[in-house]
Order: C-alpha cells, then structure tokens, then sequence
C-alpha cells in the first residue's frame, strides 16, 4: 500500500484530496481508494495490493459491477492515509 500512496502522491492533488481507507471484506482485510473526480472509478485492492473491483464511480457512478454488496459488506472502517497537501 505503501507503494500505492507513493503515486498518488507523485499525482497533481486530487479534487476532492485522496483518502485510503481500510475495511473488513468477505473476511479479508482490504484498501479501498475513494473516486476522485467525475467519471473516475474508486477502487478496491486486497491485502497484495491486487485491484478487486471498482466499487462505484466511473460513467454509470456504479463502478464495474464486480462487488456489488461491497457498501452493504464492509466492515471496521479505518482511515489509512488522506492526502494533506494544499
């Protein structure tokens, strides 16, 4: 994850800023990464930093349709990192 917050961080900052939060997922601890802007796609990577799916965001603002039950699953929310860049 770490590496992940490195590039956002290499980015112009994002409208809204970037946050990375951390859930609970099908028994699994995940990172999930807030949509930034318009038509982009949040998204969500397992512990590996593998990219599971795209929760919501994107063109139809409902993500891939790849978890569907992700909202409605998640638990033990726990913010991870937020971009505090001015």
């Amino acid at each position: 994850m770490e590496r992940t917050i490195e590039g956002i961080k290499d980015d112009p900052i994002w409208n809204p800023p970037a946050k990375v939060f951390s859930y609970l997922y099908k028994g699994k601890v995940v990172y999930y990464i807030p949509q930034r802007c318009c038509d982009i796609p949040s998204i969500l990577m397992d512990g590996e930093c593998n990219i599971i799916c795209s929760p919501d965001g994107g063109i139809s603002g409902t993500g891939d349709g790849k978890c569907p039950d992700f909202f409605t699953s998640r638990s033990n929310e726990k913010l991870i990192w937020e971009d505090l860049r001015m």
